[in-house]
């Protein structure tokens, strides 16, 4: 058992994470006939909690109820990562983004989440909620209004060559070009 939690701890080689998801869009199409994407769960579930006297969530969802199962199994696949795959000590960083790290006040780069940002001591700090509350609106307003989030129009738009998905990703990356360059470095100063 010890030797299976190594095995997942560890990032899995390009070459195999890989293919495993590009396989994921074919048989998604080909067994269900239905598109991969995440962030249409949401608009799922609130149709299910009865908010039908919205236009919007006026629908059957039951036809969309294989993604929400999809998106409880993250959900759970976290909580068993949370409790039982060992957070790394050490995680390959560049020297230099170290640096970067400690001048904007993150000195702790061990584990996979800065312990100044993310731990619940934090949750007062404007900082924080900046970057949860900000952060958290863009990405949901962002994927709807794009029609779609990074996973559906990376993985499935793109595998499906739409147009639309092509322009999409390339938004989703100068965005997070923006914010990684300009955006993240002025919250850290806060």
């Amino acid at each position: 058992m010890q030797e299976l939690l190594n095995f997942l701890s560890n990032p899995w080689p390009w070459y195999v994470s890989g293919p495993l998801i590009g396989l994921m869009i074919p048989t998604l199409l080909l067994v269900i006939n239905k598109n991969f994407g995440v962030s249409s769960s949401y608009k799922h579930m609130c149709a299910a909690f009865g908010l039908k006297k919205i236009s919007f969530f006026d629908y059957n969802w039951k036809d969309y109820s294989w993604s929400l199962f999809f998106v409880l199994g993250i959900f759970i696949s976290g909580i068993i990562v949370a409790f039982f795959i060992p957070n790394p000590n050490n995680i390959d960083l560049s020297e230099n983004f170290i640096v970067w790290l400690q001048e904007h006040g993150l000195n702790n780069t061990n584990g996979f989440l800065p312990q100044e940002i993310f731990c619940f001591e934090q949750l007062s700090s404007l900082r924080t909620l900046i970057i949860l509350i900000g952060g958290g609106f863009l990405i949901g307003f962002g994927s709807r209004y794009a029609g779609g989030c990074t996973s559906g129009h990376a993985i499935m738009g793109l595998s499906q060559l739409s147009l639309g998905s092509l322009i999409a990703v390339i938004g989703f990356f100068i965005g997070g070009l923006i914010v990684s360059w300009f955006i993240l470095p002025l919250v850290l100063s806060l």
